[in-house]
């Protein structure tokens, strides 16, 4: 007890440390909320679902929060449906056809355009189809007739796509024009205030009704933004945390543990079993190791656990053999270590005993300071495709976003927000590395 008093006052003399500890418990705190507000099915299913599940969302949106840093405010999604009760329905029966008249009424504040403006109509009848009307009515009193059509059951009407009500609107997108005081006279700002979109639904057969939802959908949306399926990024920025931190601390763990105890056995038995170990050392580190990986996940599988394993196997016989090596030379010459062969100890008893928990203050800092490079070696396999396809991680939004060409439409948010967290990951795992290096390594105390 005495002795771990002593390592946490050193430990609090290094500001480096503290903060490298700080950002590691909020990543374990953010991991924590993944694994329990979303759990590894749900996750892994609105992960793939695709554009079905996330169909209310818009595509290639930035962080809402950007809006904070902005002087011309990018508009937000705005859902409005007869099924939660956010759009009124007022049906007028009659005797041959029944008029139920949907409004959408909502406030327009943004400085943008949306991207599109979509209808999605669920409609129940027997033989004949229902008539849909659309009107739109600006704040600045203007009234525009924007489609009409026979709706399916299930009918999706895009403004943006509407060739003819684009030709209406003197050649401006859709979604555009129906912002401007004067398509005629080009883009300008939106005009601000209330917009009310007005769908007249006809009906003809008894019983016969329709539901319709409409999403103005935005250029900014949520925390941390959409990618190319209209899915939330989000996800995968949570689940990548506990997936990267896992995979750093599990590599970094088997390779460092076994590396050690195979260095000690080498020491211990010497002669043909030490020349052996650093046979197989010196053939090892010439081997190209993410090149091996790289044929692993093309030709064999991509699965997490199959890449962590042959990345433990690659990793265990490397450079720290030699120098666990050197440092289990000296402290095989030590005395007590002729003491407990004196008093007949066995040799599984002195390595486990006395050799190996001799160098666990020099464990402890290679421990930490190799959980950074293994995670970037899973980002990094995620990033050339051969990531697990299964799992949302840091690097598969990256490999996303480089596939989609996110740098070249400006999309930055998309690479930035996984690369911040890689580096955020690796520089505090670094400074608490760095820190507990000095601690248990007296030498580098002065430096």
């Amino acid at each position: 007890m005495k002795a771990i008093k002593n390592t946490f006052k050193e430990f609090l003399r290094y500001p480096s440390a503290i903060f490298g500890m700080v950002i590691i418990a909020i990543l374990l705190v953010i991991s924590a909320y993944a694994l329990i507000s979303l759990p590894y099915k749900e996750a892994i299913t609105l992960w793939r679902a695709g554009e079905g599940i996330w169909y209310q969302n818009p595509k290639f949106a930035q962080p809402a929060w950007t809006n904070l840093f902005r002087k011309n405010k990018l508009p937000e999604t705005i859902d409005l449906s007869t099924l939660n009760g956010t759009a009124p329905k007022t049906v007028i029966p009659g005797d041959k056809m029944t008029e139920e008249l949907i409004t959408y009424t909502f406030d327009y504040s943004y400085d943008d355009y949306p991207q599109d403006i979509a209808i999605y109509f669920t409609a129940q009848y027997t033989t004949k189809e229902p008539f849909v009307a659309i009107t739109w009515l600006t704040p600045d009193g203007r009234k525009i007739n924007v489609a009409s059509f026979a709706a399916q059951s299930t009918e999706t009407y895009y403004i943006g796509q509407d060739a003819k009500l684009q030709q209406k609107l003197s050649g401006l997108q859709p979604q555009q024009a129906l912002f401007v005081a004067d398509p005629k006279a080009g883009l300008t700002l939106p005009v601000k205030g209330t917009y009310t979109m007005v769908v007249d639904v006809f009906t003809f057969d008894k019983d016969s009704t329709v539901d319709a939802e409409m999403v103005l959908y935005g250029k900014v949306h949520g925390i941390a933004g959409t990618d190319h399926l209209r899915r939330d990024l989000k996800i995968a920025l949570l689940w990548g945390t506990p997936v990267a931190l896992a995979f750093g601390l599990l590599a970094a763990l088997g390779t460092t543990l076994t590396t050690m105890i195979i260095a000690a056995i080498g020491v211990w038995y010497g002669g043909w079993v030490d020349g052996i170990i650093q046979r197989i050392t010196e053939v090892t580190v010439t081997l190209p190791f993410l090149s091996i990986l790289i044929m692993v996940g093309t030709f064999y599988s991509r699965s997490l656990v199959v890449i962590l394993g042959f990345t433990v196997l690659l990793s265990i016989f490397g450079y720290a053999i030699k120098s666990y090596r050197s440092v289990f030379l000296q402290v095989k010459e030590s005395p007590y270590i002729e003491a407990a062969r004196a008093y007949g100890a066995g040799s599984g008893r002195i390595i486990f005993s006395y050799l190996v928990p001799r160098i666990v203050p020099l464990l402890i800092p290679a421990l930490v300071t190799g959980i950074p490079g293994y995670v970037f070696l899973e980002a990094s396999l995620a990033v050339l495709g051969l990531g697990d396809p299964t799992l949302p991680t840091w690097g598969k939004i990256i490999n996303d976003a480089q596939s989609n060409g996110a740098l070249y439409q400006a999309h930055y948010y998309w690479v930035l927000e996984p690369a911040i967290l890689l580096m955020v990951s690796g520089l505090a795992f670094a400074l608490l590395g760095f820190s507990l290096d000095r601690i248990f390594n007296p030498r580098l105390r002065g430096i």
